[in-house]
């Protein structure tokens, strides 16, 4: 069962700033995910596969009015390339990740999925944003078992702030998710931390909501706005102070830990945005959690084409160097690759 955390004592680890505490934090989570996950760490290859935004979000570097930015979209041969490189390494996943791009059309992303479906074991995860149900439908339907979705932020006048709508009728991204689990998806959603006006009640909602939603996926990372947008330039109004959630690794990694107590058999990464902050960072996200790592396996002439928010980690490193180093890193920590797709462990158990 879930940790039985209330909305005060959510807060009141979020607060913390103890070493001494937040030690006992940081074993707590990690016994908990030793207890409901196990030792073995999915790896999950990410494959960018389109550039091509038609949003506006005011921290994204893919942002469509980001005119300096040479577009690309992936060909359906060179995705199937790369999900082959992916079973190669031996990874159980290949998450097909995209901005909000509408020449990604929906019979086209049904004919790859099930072309990576019908040439290798893996399952297929798919964050391709905001769309109609009828594609969400044709694509579970084509073999796809896993969409992550993010809601960013549970405070609506903050998802406003940094989300402008597009078109005139809203998206209730949490509504989306309800209705892609009906269609048979794992679902996965996910938040930034330390969004400019993030509190940390709205924070502790955020965390109570991935608890309401039963997530089988948590991403989560902290807010690190691009320089060449709106918000790069720090135009978003912070929270009063002493109010302000911070958006460095040590809140990252206290989200982390309170999500892994409340939502004890969810896949949780430790995420490149979390490494971005540091060397170390990924590693300890692995102590405090999480179960999930995503090797970045976009051809490297896209790779520097995707960067939402600067610094992104791996930009330069081959797929290969990575594939290499992330088993020393596991090694390190006394943990072992997973094998096979690592759907979700049964809920309630």
């Amino acid at each position: 069962m879930p940790d039985e955390l209330d909305m005060t004592e959510i807060i009141a680890w979020l607060r913390e700033s103890d070493p001494a505490r937040l030690g006992l934090l940081w074993r707590r989570a990690d016994d908990t995910r030793r207890a409901r996950v196990g030792d073995e760490v999915h790896l999950r290859g990410l494959l960018e596969i389109s550039n091509h935004c038609a949003r506006e979000c005011g921290y994204c570097g893919i942002r469509a009015s980001n005119r300096g930015l040479p577009r690309y979209r992936m060909t359906a041969d060179e995705i199937v390339a790369g999900a082959r490189r992916i079973a190669g390494y031996g990874y159980g996943s290949v998450v097909m990740q995209a901005g909000e791009d509408p020449g990604l059309r929906r019979e086209w992303v049904a004919g790859v999925i099930r072309r990576v479906r019908a040439e290798t074991p893996l399952a297929v995860t798919l964050s391709l944003g905001e769309r109609p149900d009828a594609d969400y439908a044709a694509w579970r339907q084509a073999g796809a078992d896993r969409y992550l979705l993010r809601f960013e932020t549970s405070d609506p006048a903050l998802f406003a702030r940094i989300h402008p709508p597009l078109g005139t009728r809203p998206f209730d991204r949490v509504d989306a998710l309800r209705r892609m689990r009906a269609m048979g998806y794992e679902i996965g959603s996910g938040i930034m931390v330390g969004l400019p006006g993030q509190t940390y009640e709205s924070l502790a909602e955020d965390l109570e909501l991935f608890r309401a939603l039963d997530l089988d996926m948590i991403g989560l990372g902290p807010y690190l706005p691009h320089p060449d947008t709106p918000l790069g330039g720090g135009s978003l109004p912070v929270a009063p102070p002493g109010t302000q959630v911070p958006n460095d690794e040590l809140m990252t990694c206290k989200c982390l830990a309170l999500a892994r107590l409340l939502c004890p058999a969810a896949n949780i990464p430790s995420t490149t945005a979390l490494s971005a902050l540091g060397a170390a960072s990924r590693t300890h996200g692995l102590s405090r959690g999480a179960n999930v790592v995503m090797p970045n396996v976009t051809p490297e002439r896209y790779r520097r084409l995707y960067e939402i928010y600067p610094a992104k980690a791996t930009v330069d490193e081959s797929a290969d160097a990575f594939h290499a180093r992330v088993g020393e890193i596991l090694r390190a920590l006394g943990r072992i690759p997973a094998r096979g797709p690592g759907g979700r462990q049964q809920r309630g158990a």
